[in-house]
């Protein structure tokens, strides 16, 4: 298979995968195009443990999860030098949502939905995504994240918990 064929086959699953973890279309085509590069550039190295799909959904998640660290020590960069201000001054803004094809009425709702999901840690985020957004099954996220089903399941349970404490705060006091 060549590199174009590979593009064209597996470029809308690697945006849609990004864009999940970034909420910014901007963004998501960055991490896409730092996905392929990646794909090309080791494409030879590429030893057939697991299926090309897999392999590229692993790439998908680690330089999602990379973009999303990388603009978090950017942004602490940038407060710490800006030191004239003070505390009250700086506001985090959440990054706009802007997946299409979700309803104007219903944005609010997912935009709290993803920065509940967010919060959790990059393993237990992944498990979301790939379970409940990506809908894949728990066979295909626990290769895809190299655990046994055992571990994904304890994984997604400890998310769902989590998840529930971040969105319903009061209810778990």
């Amino acid at each position: 298979m060549t590199f174009d064929e590979i593009y064209f086959e597996h470029q809308k699953m690697v945006f849609n995968l990004a864009l999940q973890y970034l909420q910014n279309i901007e963004d998501a085509e960055e991490v896409m195009q730092d996905v392929f590069v990646k794909v090309h550039d080791h494409l030879n190295a590429f030893k057939n443990q697991s299926s090309l799909k897999t392999w590229i959904y692993r790439i998908t998640i680690n330089q999602s999860l990379d973009f999303i660290k990388a603009k978090k020590t950017q942004k602490r960069s940038l407060f710490s030098n800006m030191l004239s201000l003070d505390d009250s001054t700086i506001k985090y803004e959440p990054t706009n949502f802007k997946h299409p094809g979700i309803e104007l009425e219903q944005r609010e709702s997912y935009k709290m939905l993803f920065d509940a999901i967010n919060q959790l840690s990059d393993n237990q985020k992944t498990a979301i995504i790939l379970l409940k957004i990506e809908d894949k099954s728990q066979a295909e996220t626990a290769e895809i994240m190299n655990l046994n089903i055992k571990a994904l399941e304890s994984l997604f349970q400890r998310a769902k918990k989590n998840l529930e404490i971040l969105l319903n705060p009061k209810g778990h006091r």
